[in-house]
């Protein structure tokens, strides 16, 4: 199968520019300036006129609730969103039924996806409080790395034990990816808005709960843990500015292949506030929870200072009969990986950042710090996952364009003004004029962790 991108402007490491992609099986053959035309045939010519022609978005953090949380998500359904919204390869979390804290449930999820994944994947393993002993037998050239919930959250993860942590951190072979809130201050946090609000509070008192300084003291917790074992830490969905205070120390050693020390926005976090909880209620309910505009303004500046290593979504569904209540009937997380990309594109027409560093954080910085083979860029002998974006055409969110399983989205009724026009998973069209090929499957990523 031989494809031609055409009459595109490519975006990739940091240059946006007029040229041609030749496709060859699966892979990126050659990347052709200009106006170019290699002399062959081809299979396939896509005409790319008007669009942005971007490496596929890979999405570090996403919740695809398969196996045992089905009614909810599956891994056909939430791929499937993915691709429809440009997204060509995901890395799920560990929080499901069974956890995937065993090799034996690890091995389960890679065979699900390989019958179901309509684009790329892979999966984190969860870390517990006592099974670090397996860290030495995992598969380190098929998953990202470790999940570490040093709060407590959806799937009830919760590390709190010293000794334990310790041992994590000194033992991880891989990048360690935490949910930093500490659960004491949460938890005196909602005995305080209990005895003021009732058994449920109102979700606008979730930021109140979820706080700061719960945020706060864990980020600072995992830091010193990681400075004094020297581990690779990835701090999942930054959410107040003090957090970003305390990781921007790390960002001059972002010239080092993989710093030590990174953070991850996500897209919630970008373009929501706490305010917000007052117009969209529980829809927008997550772990941590949103903050003020403040933190939003702080954390869109550390998009472009480089503080912020990658942006993610932290895909989350939920039904929307679980999404009702407060502060603790109500579920935390929101599905978004549909509508990321273009959420992030909107934040580019803002001026908040070039799409030459949306690409940076959406699909370079993720494949370079967790070693992902061969995907991220467009570069010739490179897996040909690519995404076409169109400017300048709006068009609205209803319900029936949404490919989760969930059924909803906290954008509903919002007017994007880009739209994807094209996703391409190893060289095959898996979206296009609206429609997802869901006889694709998608394939194993493949990684190489470097020091």
């Amino acid at each position: 199968m031989r494809t031609l991108i055409v009459g595109g402007t490519l975006v990739n490491e940091g240059k946006a520019t007029e040229a041609s992609l030749v496709i060859e099986e699966g892979n990126i053959a050659a990347v052709l300036p200009g106006n170019q035309h290699p002399d062959a045939s081809f299979d396939e010519t896509i005409d790319a006129s008007g669009c942005f022609v971007l490496p596929g978005i890979i999405d570090d953090h996403v919740h695809f609730r398969e196996p045992g949380l089905t009614e909810k998500a599956d891994l056909d359904t939430e791929s499937r969103a993915a691709a429809a919204g440009g997204v060509t390869s995901f890395f799920d979390m560990p929080n499901t039924v069974p956890q995937t804290t065993t090799l034996e449930a690890l091995d389960e999820k890679f065979r699900l996806a390989a019958q179901k994944s309509h684009v790329n994947y892979s999966f984190f393993f969860g870390a517990t409080n006592d099974n670090a002993d397996l860290f030495p037998q995992l598969p380190v050239t098929r998953i990202p790395g470790i999940k570490l919930f040093m709060g407590s959250s959806t799937g009830n993860m919760l590390v709190d034990r010293d000794a334990s942590l310790r041992h994590i951190f000194k033992t991880a072979p891989l990048p360690l990816m935490v949910h930093c809130e500490d659960t004491s201050i949460i938890n005196q946090n909602m005995e305080e808005v209990k005895k003021a609000w009732g058994d449920d509070p109102p979700v606008t008192m979730h930021p109140l709960i979820r706080s700061e300084a719960a945020c706060l003291a864990s980020t600072r917790k995992a830091i010193e843990l990681a400075e004094e074992y020297g581990t690779r830490l990835h701090v999942a969905h930054v959410s107040t500015a003090e957090e970003l205070d305390l990781i921007s120390r790390f960002t001059p050693h972002a010239s080092r292949l993989t710093p030590m020390i990174t953070a991850e926005a996500c897209v919630g976090y970008l373009c929501f506030t706490m305010l917000d909880h007052e117009r969209l209620g529980a829809r927008i309910k997550v772990n941590p929870a949103i903050k003020s505009p403040v933190d939003q303004f702080m954390l869109r500046q550390a998009l472009t200072d480089g503080t912020i290593a990658v942006v993610a979504t932290d895909h989350a569904p939920h039904l929307l009969s679980q999404k009702q209540g407060g502060c603790v009937k109500a579920a935390s997380g929101m599905p978004m990986i549909q509508f990321s990309l273009v959420t992030m594109l909107e934040l580019v027409d803002e001026g908040v950042l070039s799409i030459g560093q949306l690409v940076n954080l959406m699909c370079h910085q993720p494949a370079r710090l967790f070693g992902v083979a061969q995907r991220g860029f467009l570069r010739p002998s490179y897996r040909a996952d690519v995404t076409i974006v169109r400017p300048h055409s709006p068009w609205t969110v209803t319900a029936d364009c949404i490919e989760s399983r969930c059924g909803w989205s906290p954008m509903e009724g919002h007017t994007f003004q880009w739209r994807v026009e094209r996703t391409l998973c190893n060289g095959h069209t898996v979206y296009a004029d609206g429609r997802v090929d869901s006889g694709y499957i998608g394939e194993e990523i493949k990684f190489c962790h470097t020091p």
